[in-house]
């Protein structure tokens, strides 16, 4: 396939080219290029052509979970987004904490996935051997939930934690929220409310004074034992103080902002309620801007979704039986457009936030930039078009979206996965199926 007239926004440049696609991989870029005989042409027509996002947090809920969701279904909905890859979280049923149980996930995604995929693989009280001997390629990175979590996946052994530390041969990757703190602040609202609590408290239960002790904890651990650690979702401005600004190149401590944290905030409550309930929880007007504030200075290494359905009958139910998470993939990338278009990021440090930093950081092979010889996985979006969600066009297996009724500014018109068109013009293209991701 040739691509002609596309606007490349790639590395920090903005560039008027062709692109020729073979075999998969971008072989040739350049002003002009002369279609090869039998070659498919598509028409950029000067719009946006990105390199696709890569999102290192998605709970798409296989295996065990698949009434709110599956790899099929979420990653229909991520390539329709703009969505190339993506990194799945282990917290399944049953949870992703022995090898044999991460090979059998693969072996689920093998032919179903749109989009390409990693998976983590989980840390927890008892499996400290199973996580020493660990091999690149075999997982993404290491999860731990430092902090709530469901099942065998909450690691709160002091031992355990130093052990994984000092002894995952993988990037360790960070829920930080601290237990007794979230604990303290939930019997405290039950005192003021009954089980009748508003979803307006959840900031306050999951409050910042718990991500900033667990956030301490496992930076200090880091330096300790000079592990690699990413520190995912942080939410508020003070935990900031725990990450460097600058160029991603040798930091060992690197840490990811959430698109719902950097659009949401504490007033999004009173209309959404349950449906914007995740861990951690957006918080204040403040924590928003100051995150906003910490990508463009590049102390927020990368961006990406944690999308986490649940199906709208548990949202609907009261504050402690609701559950946490919610569905983002298929409009994060118009989300964080829209953010661009009001001032608040630039579309470069976008491009470099949800693509460049992410291969970078996990080493991913030949994925994450417009560059001749690696896969193919591109977005074309139009910044002149208007996305307007509506019910019945949402993706998702739960059905339901937390923007919905919402008009951006911008249209995804085509994702390209593996040089294959899998999404062009509203409709997911079949036939397309992701790869299983590559790591240095």
């Amino acid at each position: 396939m040739l691509i002609t007239n596309a606007h490349i926004i790639n590395e920090g440049h903005e560039t008027a080219a062709d692109l020729l696609i073979r075999n998969g991989r971008i072989e040739k870029i350049a002003a002009k290029i002369d279609a090869p005989a039998g070659t498919v042409v598509f028409d950029a027509e000067g719009q946006w052509l990105l390199p696709g996002v890569i999102d290192d947090q998605v709970h798409f809920r296989e295996p065990g979970l698949t009434h709110k969701g599956d790899l099929y279904t979420e990653s229909r909905a991520a390539v329709a987004g703009g969505t190339t890859s993506y990194f799945d979280m282990p917290n399944n049923k049953p949870a992703i904490t022995t090898r044999k149980l991460l090979a059998e996930k693969y072996a689920m995604a093998a032919g179903r996935s749109f989009a390409n995929y990693a998976f983590y693989f989980g840390g927890a009280n008892d499996n400290l051997e199973e996580i020493a001997a660990l091999k690149k390629n075999e997982a993404c990175a290491l999860k731990v939930f430092m902090g709530a979590s469901t099942g065998n996946m909450l690691v709160d052994d002091p031992k355990t934690l130093e052990g994984i530390f000092q002894r995952s041969p993988l990037i360790v990757v960070t829920h930080c929220e601290d237990t007794p703190t979230i604990l303290a602040n939930e019997a405290k609202a039950r005192e003021q409310y009954g089980e009748d609590v508003p979803p307006r408290e959840h900031p306050h239960i999951r409050s910042a004074e718990a991500c900033y002790q667990s956030t301490a904890l496992a930076t200090s651990l880091a330096k300790k034992y000079n592990a690699d650690l990413h520190v995912l979702h942080l939410t508020t401005a003070r935990e900031l103080a725990f990450f460097t600004p600058g160029p991603l190149a040798g930091k060992k401590i690197t840490v990811e902002a959430c698109v719902h944290h950097l659009y949401f905030d504490e007033r999004d409550y009173a209309t959404l309620g349950n449906l914007i309930k995740c861990n951690p929880a957006i918080k204040t007007v403040e924590d928003r801007k100051a995150l906003l504030h910490a990508v463009m200075e590049d102390r927020i290494d990368v961006i990406a979704t944690d999308h986490a359905p649940h199906t709208a009958e548990e949202k609907a139910q009261s504050y402690f039986k609701a559950p946490s998470g919610l569905p983002l993939v298929q409009h994060s990338l118009l989300m964080l457009i829209e953010l661009v278009k009001r001032g608040d990021l630039n579309l470069r440090t976008v491009v470099r936030k949800t693509s460049h930093a992410v291969a970078d950081r996990f080493g991913i092979v030949d994925r994450g930039y417009v560059r001749e010889g690696y896969w193919a996985d591109l977005v074309l979006v139009d910044p002149h078009g208007t996305t307007t969600v509506r019910k019945s066009d949402v993706l998702y297996k739960c059905g339901w979206s937390p923007v919905e009724g919402r008009s951006f500014p911008a249209k995804i018109r085509a994702t390209w996965v593996n040089g294959e068109l899998a999404y062009h013009d509203g409709a997911v293209l079949p036939q397309t199926r992701g790869a299983r991701i590559e790591f240095r």
